[in-house]
């Protein structure tokens, strides 16, 4: 009966603990309002699916077993890589920190870890990927993010048969989701310590084991262990921030959201249309149409698409994280480095309309969007057809000064019953974004 007791007990404790709401600490809120103001991040698709050069699925897509697609680590050799170039680039782009995949679906991980083969340390390559992008990073002063994908088209401990994908790669053991789950926190303990500081964690695949069924309520088929994992990453870094990409509501234990090719609410994908949490936001995008390697994939966007873009998700209040492919010798595409030089060039400039501000007191609209910090209202107009913009309801009932970002040249404005009107000047057929900037009081 006393064994019977203490059993009880125990069980009790445990469900208490499990529904204890997530309390972020100083550090972690510290971390999200640096978040919040960062504004624009790299994001890196890169391991062994570069050789295909068809893109981070191919093991998927081409059904390639587990044999067959370990063969891809025995030459998969990045002796062109280069972390101080990397990392200088994406200084010299303006952005301020880089989520780099760490293990992607294929189960690759690009770190020295004890606890799968398949890794960086067992290709030709023989050097962590983490561990030099991380030491630069550190030198540099540029925060890292780690991508981590919770599914794995490689391991027979991960749930598979009730998964959505990977169903061709041969596996035919049912493996212990438990041994799973254990080898995720093996893994995420490993890059938590020994890789100093990290300012994020990146998680993807989620959606692999959810039901579908009910779209505006779908639910996972098996139990993911979160709040388990969510606390063993606050415990072991409290600062770090926890985002996972699974396109619905933030869960319990998430510190920030985040929306896939998409910017905040929108849904031209199918899996987006989440609603718009209080945590800081983040969205990421590609330079062409593909996250990893893709050699025939050259429908670059220009310049002009990827400035509005940015220009957008901070009318939102979210960040930009946009995406390159890096080829497999680990060389960084030309076309990829000169867009993102250009838009370092671009928030040379423009930068003060973009860093460490807040989304607009009304959303983005079909003319633009506007961003805010104290004392000023920054009025982006993206449509170059855009003679004048209307912002009714304006909040602030002084407008003292009204100028061009680029050159301090002076606009026409006027506030008339609580509406203020913005004149637009003439500009060149190359400037994708007229910046006014409104001096504004209460």
């Amino acid at each position: 009966m006393k064994k019977y007791f203490i059993v009880l007990i125990t069980l009790f404790a445990s469900l208490q603990l499990s529904a204890q709401p997530y309390t972020p600490t100083a550090s972690n809120l510290k971390a999200r309002e640096w978040f919040t103001e960062a504004k624009f991040g790299l994001f890196v698709h890169w391991g062994p699916f570069s050789i295909p050069g068809d893109g981070e699925w191919v093991m998927n897509n081409r059904n390639i077993t587990v044999k067959n697609y370990t063969r891809l680590m025995d030459f998969f050799n990045p002796i062109d890589f280069d972390a101080h170039k990397w990392v200088s680039m994406v200084k010299d782009a303006g952005m301020e920190y880089i989520t780099l995949i760490t293990r992607h679906h294929d189960g690759f991980s690009m770190f020295d870890t004890k606890y799968s083969d398949f890794n960086i340390m067992n290709s030709p390559y023989h050097k962590d990927i983490v561990k030099q992008i991380a030491d630069e990073c550190h030198k540099q002063n540029i925060k890292l993010f780690l991508y981590y994908s919770l599914l794995d088209w490689r391991r027979d401990d991960y749930s598979y048969w009730t998964g959505n994908t990977g169903k061709g790669t041969g596996r035919t053991v049912h493996g212990n989701w438990d041994d799973y789950i254990q080898f995720m926190k093996n893994q995420l303990t490993e890059l938590l310590t020994n890789y100093g500081k990290v300012a994020g964690i990146w998680f993807d695949g989620y959606w692999d084991q959810l039901d579908n069924t009910n779209h505006d309520n779908p639910t996972p088929r098996i139990d993911w262990h979160f709040r388990e994992i969510y606390d063993l990453i606050h415990k072991l870094q409290p600062q770090c921030l926890v985002g996972n990409n699974h396109h619905i509501t933030p869960l319990p234990g998430e510190d920030f959201q985040m929306f896939e090719k998409d910017l905040p609410g929108g849904n031209s994908t199918g899996f987006g249309g989440a609603s718009i949490s209080q945590l800081p936001m983040e969205t990421c995008e590609t330079i062409n149409n593909s996250w990893g390697f893709n050699i025939t994939d050259t429908t670059y966007k220009t310049h002009e698409q990827l400035i509005q873009y940015l220009v957008k998700a901070s009318g939102f209040g979210a960040n930009f994280l946009l995406n390159i492919g890096p080829m497999p010798n680990g060389n960084i595409q030309p076309e990829f480095i000169e867009r993102l030089h250009w838009m370092g060039n671009w928030l040379h400039t423009y930068g003060e309309s973009i860093y460490n501000t807040k989304g607009g007191y009304i959303r983005p609209q079909s003319w633009g969007c506007l961003t805010q910090k104290d004392g000023k209202v920054f009025v982006h107009v993206i449509d170059k057809n855009t003679t004048s913009v209307t912002l009714e309801n304006f909040p602030f009932k002084q407008i003292t000064k009204a100028y061009l970002l680029k050159d301090k040249s002076a606009i026409t404005v006027k506030i008339d019953n609580g509406t203020a009107l913005v004149s637009t000047v003439n500009r060149g057929s190359d400037e994708c974004d007229q910046v006014i900037v409104l001096e504004v009081k209460n």
